[in-house]
């Protein structure tokens, strides 16, 4: 999508920068592991496909991305690529031509030594916020493998709502529709996220 590939939002514990050329390489890496195959239920690529991959993510209006940071490393050192602070990416797909209000939203933290610190919910709020403020989004929805716990755990700690399980794609689908209380409440918990303009990558 064109509209965030110039916004980076700054979070406590993460920070959101678009997914350029310059990420794929780590996040190759990332794919190459069976067990975020299985949670992601992706196939693997190869490095080429990851980088046209990386294109249609940038040009299609129906698919919004970042690359989450891990925002304490990115601030230590002036100069640090952003590469060697990748910890994930957060994605919002509005797939529902009947709903254009709908967006269906994806986070995985993948660099192990940033699980179990936030980052994943930090990224979720911001995400969220961003669907809600500037593409006029008011329900989400989330497909989570059903073996994973900590993800469901995650989303249920946003306010979704479990309203489906699929025992054929063995996954799990939660929901949150923004009342105006919810809505109140997400720019809350997002109040402190600052947007930046993000120099111009490929």
């Amino acid at each position: 999508m064109r509209l965030n590939q110039n916004v980076s939002l700054l979070g406590k514990k993460v920070v959101l920068v678009p997914y350029t050329a310059e990420h794929v390489p780590r996040y190759h890496e990332w794919m190459k592991s069976e067990e975020l195959q299985r949670l992601t239920a992706s196939e693997p690529l190869t490095l080429e496909q990851e980088y046209a991959m990386q294109r249609s993510w940038r040009e299609d209006a129906d698919k919004c991305t970042f690359i989450v940071l891990d925002a304490a490393k990115w601030q230590a050192q002036p100069g640090t690529t952003e590469e060697s602070c990748m910890a994930g990416d957060v994605n919002l797909f509005l797939t529902d031509l009947g709903d254009p209000s709908l967006g269906e939203i994806e986070v995985m933290i993948a660099e192990p030594s940033c699980r179990g610190k936030g980052f994943g919910t930090e990224a979720a709020l911001i995400m969220m916020s961003y669907g809600v403020t500037k593409l006029g989004l008011t329900k989400f929805e989330a497909k989570i493998g059903q073996g994973n716990e900590p993800s469901i755990r995650m989303f249920q700690k946003l306010h979704f709502e479990q309203v489906a399980v699929s025992s054929v794609f063995q996954e799990v689908t939660l929901r949150l529709t923004m009342s105006e209380p919810e809505r109140q409440w997400l720019l809350e918990q997002t109040s402190h996220v600052q947007e930046q303009p993000y120099r111009d990558g490929s």
